[in-house]
């Protein structure tokens, strides 16, 4: 019988310290200090929570938990919002490679993303480009909202980088939304981690609500979108989307309609959202087939082995199995099948490949 897999579909790396250039911390852009106890900004540091942070501690706690294979997005302090141009290319270029290297030298695994500055569309398409021709990576990793060169925030499913989702298309590339900088330009005091905790979820949910408003699961067929978090406030919010949809035709002319999008084949939302009762409306929403397994590790919010919450990775699906909310074949399918699903869309070749580099048979 065929070995299930198990593959986490959101997971993150930082490199050593000594493999983070000097330019990195002269610049203030981000470090890691050679003790591995922070992650560092000009302004900013947060602890490092988890020796798993690290590739061969990573490896361990993959080990440890029987997880076969890892996808790893870029680390979010690392999008580039507000660094000067020649600066903030040096710093993605620096993540894409440092994540690539990872993937070559582990391919069996890890799947590892690249990331792009989406204020920049022309040198966004070059960087994806590059990436993909010459490095071999598939997963293009996006925040919800970002800077542009005007400093106006705006959210990365605006109509101005349409160019960057033809090229994912044409590429058959995965794309992970992702929030982070909220406190950049919510005008509220960053405290008792409400950005974590409230706005990141809701990031998410606008990001979605853009996606799907400008139809492109359906405009860019061969691109496939997952949100990070379940886009928890997404699910909760549909209905007040529908409704004001609705109710106020004249504000959504020439938008497509929110119904449309749910349940779509191209659109995913990972398992991340921490209860039984998020995770079902999830899968109610939207249908099992387009969840896949998300641990966030090794972040305090993910879905870490903790005694405080009794926690291990994949209690989620335990506990969602018990309730009857999932079946085993559609946990299983979770954890491998969706994220294939996801990685490669409908290439039967790309999904071969990757299973055989997992597996190595």
């Amino acid at each position: 019988m065929k070995r299930k897999l198990r593959i986490n579909g959101h997971s993150h790396l930082l490199p050593y310290p000594e493999e983070i250039p000097q330019f990195m911390k002269d610049k203030g852009i981000f470090w890691v200090d050679k003790d591995r106890k922070f992650m560092l900004q000009k302004d900013w540091s947060r602890p490092v929570t988890d020796s798993s942070f690290f590739l061969d501690e990573k490896l361990e706690w993959m080990d440890r938990f029987k997880i076969d294979h890892a996808v790893v997005l870029n680390l979010s302090q690392l999008y580039g919002n507000g660094l000067r141009v020649e600066e903030m290319k040096q710093a993605l270029r620096f993540q894409n490679d440092f994540n690539a290297k990872v993937q070559h030298e582990n391919p069996s695994k890890f799947t590892c993303g690249f990331v792009v500055h989406p204020g920049f569309v022309r040198g966004a398409l070059w960087e994806i480009e590059r990436c993909v021709e010459e490095l071999g990576l598939q997963l293009l990793c996006l925040p919800t909202h970002y800077m542009d060169t005007i400093g106006t925030w705006r959210c990365i499913f605006d109509e101005e980088n349409e160019p960057i989702f033809e090229l994912a298309s044409k590429y058959n590339l995965a794309v992970e939304i992702h929030p982070y900088d909220g406190e950049k330009f919510i005008k509220l005091e960053n405290t008792s981690w409400r950005f974590h905790l409230i706005w990141m979820l809701a990031q998410c949910a606008d990001a979605y609500h853009f996606l799907t408003l400008n139809g492109y699961a359906d405009k860019y067929p061969n691109m496939r979108t997952c949100f990070a978090h379940g886009g928890q406030l997404a699910q909760i919010n549909l209905g007040r989307r529908i409704q004001g949809f609705d109710g106020r035709p004249d504000l959504f002319e020439g938008k497509s309609h929110p119904r449309k999008a749910v349940g779509h084949k191209n659109i995913f939302f990972d398992t991340l959202v921490h209860d039984t009762g998020s995770l079902e409306l999830v899968i109610k929403n939207q249908g099992a087939k387009q969840v896949l397994m998300g641990l966030d590790d090794p972040y305090p919010l993910g879905e870490m082995e903790s005694a405080v919450q009794s926690s291990y990775p994949g209690k989620i699906l335990d506990l969602a199995m018990e309730r009857k909310i999932l079946s085993s074949e559609e946990c299983d399918a979770i954890w491998e099948h969706n994220v294939i699903q996801w990685l490669c869309g409908d290439d039967e070749d790309a999904k071969k490949k990757l299973i055989q580099r997992i597996t190595g048979e």
